[in-house]
């Protein structure tokens, strides 16, 4: 079967390159660049946790060497602290990486990747569609015709996939302008990110100004301030001004030394594509969203795309066309993007407006604080992943299923588990192969060897339904998981989104899950019961 055409060589693209191959699914990139990438250290992103271990899953590299987990978070407003937050082993902090770093990252695992070819400086100018495939040319010094199973198209903003299927992309422009540098500095905030908001030494914009430090490695910051509405130009001199009336107003005197690295104009757009699926070409990253005000991160969404895809196009290109299941990124990546869209786009006229939230609610500062905080940190309304509760996917009617502390849909927690190689792993180590999970709650099994429970209790009845799925699946064990009694049988996508929490083994209702998640209409009881067997 011909390999999945990947147009765009950018994070989405090449992580949905690895995420293929990682399932036996051959893939060409299309790079219309030299297959470089030019280091700009204000060009950065922040991963929330599973995402920053999505990343170092696929490349086998130390990624969070590369980055820097923040050590803390605060809120000022004026001279007022008014949040302040310390990670620890219960709330994992975001990984703040440069985003050729890990962008390089990636091209080096995919350097010696046997299923992966990238052909650089080809443009795409052309899509064409039949029922047993696409095809695509590139113009460039080696300009030449593709032949693919599906295209996707990551090929950011000005998607030219996007534009060749016609596919609107609505939206706000300019919603929010960053002024932003990158420099070497030493802050009174070792480690810790901050959201300063009308510090005293500035008086411009309606909201008295605002300024973020994000912390890199070795002593980077990357500082981001927000610019009035409106198309000023941000000349250098005025950049270097705010760099050192912030330095200065930090450290409580003049401006200490510091080394400026990189500088820019970050703007904020507001757009998602109609349609993120037209017959066999999909649209993923800044090619089917933009979104960023308030903390929010763009690509951050955009390797959940890939993640999301990778699985669902790896399973349609072993067992052939799997509708149900390939419309289903839409549905699911769709919705999630536009839920945090709508959100930021709400809250936006509260905290941008002249009176901000103090002018509705009285005393409501704190609350304004929580609001970014949350976009920032990957939390709450404006920054919580995804998940995909009512997915065409989800089962229904499952009179096993059990509450858990993650809500059907979204994504589990890494608890350590025991393989079937009798190994103790993450839970998010097993992700990503192409197989479901199914995970038993079993406590006290971590101090006994494998071999004397694997054949006892409810197992052989679990195993055996495990091995009657609809699709291959791997049997885990854990100690324990949030909020689940024992004998709790967990049963996971591929992508790490939990299906369903059943209370004990009952082989009917994950028979009629697991083929609810392949796309599947879900059976009735007394069918999945047959199938089971």
């Amino acid at each position: 079967m011909d390999p999945v055409i990947i147009v765009g060589a950018g994070p989405v693209g090449l992580t949905l390159a690895l995420a293929l191959a990682r399932q036996e699914v051959p893939s060409v990139v299309l790079d219309e660049g030299p297959g470089k990438d030019e280091p700009r250290p204000a060009r950065t992103v922040v991963l929330r946790e599973d995402t920053a271990a999505l990343m170092a899953r696929l490349t086998g590299l130390p990624v969070e060497e590369a980055g820097l987990r923040w050590a803390g978070w605060r809120s000022l407003r004026r001279k007022q602290v008014m949040r302040e937050i310390a990670f620890g082993d219960d709330e994992p902090a975001p990984l703040h990486i440069a985003q050729h770093v890990l962008t390089g990252a990636l091209r080096e695992a995919l350097a010696g990747e046997r299923l992966v070819r990238i052909a650089v400086d080809s443009r795409l100018d052309s899509v064409e569609q039949e029922p047993s495939g696409v095809t695509a040319h590139t113009r460039g010094p080696q300009g030449t015709w593709w032949r693919g199973s599906y295209l996707v198209g990551c090929d950011g903003p000005r998607s030219t996939v996007r534009k060749l299927q016609d596919i609107r992309f609505p939206g706000r422009t300019a919603v929010e302008r960053h002024a932003v540098a990158a420099l070497r500095a030493e802050l009174p905030w070792e480690g810790e990110a901050l959201l300063h908001r009308m510090p005293p030494w500035r008086t411009a914009g309606p909201s008295g100004g605002e300024v973020t430090g994000r912390p890199l490695p070795d002593g980077v910051w990357r500082l981001d301030w927000l610019l009035p509405p409106g198309k000023d130009l941000v000349t250098p001199e005025l950049l270097l001004a705010r760099v050192r009336e912030t330095l200065a107003g930090w450290t409580g005197g003049s401006t200490p030394p510091y080394d400026l690295l990189d500088t820019g104009v970050h703007t904020v757009h507001h757009r998602v594509a109609r349609r993120w699926r037209a017959g066999r070409v999909f649209l993923a990253g800044d090619a089917a969203h933009l979104l960023g005000a308030l903390g929010t991160q763009g690509l951050d969404e955009g390797l959940r795309d890939a993640d999301n895809l990778a699985w669902k196009l790896a399973l349609a290109w072993h067992h052939g066309p799997h509708e149900a299941l390939l419309d289903s990124y839409q549905a699911e990546r769709r919705g999630a993007v536009a839920a945090r869209l709508r959100a930021a786009d709400q809250v936006l006229p509260l905290l941008r407006g002249g009176g901000g939230l103090r002018a509705y609610v009285p005393g409501a500062a704190r609350g304004a604080e929580a609001l970014l905080t949350d976009g920032h940190l990957g939390r709450g309304t404006l920054g919580t992943p995804g998940a995909y509760a009512s997915s065409p996917l989800a089962p229904r009617h499952l009179e096993g299923e059990v509450p858990v502390a993650t809500a059907p849909g979204a994504p589990v927690a890494d608890v350590l588990v025991t393989a079937e190689d009798g190994s103790f792993v993450g839970l998010r180590e097993r992700l990503g192969r192409g197989a479901l999970l199914v995970v038993l709650v079993a406590p006290g099994t971590g101090v006994w060897d494998r071999k004397h429970w694997v054949t006892a209790g409810i197992m052989p009845r679990l195993a055996a339904a495990v091995t009657a799925l609809p699709h291959p699946a791997e049997l885990l064990v854990a100690e324990s998981y949030p909020g689940a009694p024992a004998h709790t049988v967990l049963l996971v996508r591929p992508d790490g989104h939990l299906v369903t929490a059943l209370g004990g083994v009952r082989p009917a209702d994950l028979y009629a899950a697991a083929e609810a998640t392949l796309g599947s209409p879900a059976k009735t009881e007394a069918e999945a019961s047959a199938g089971a067997r």
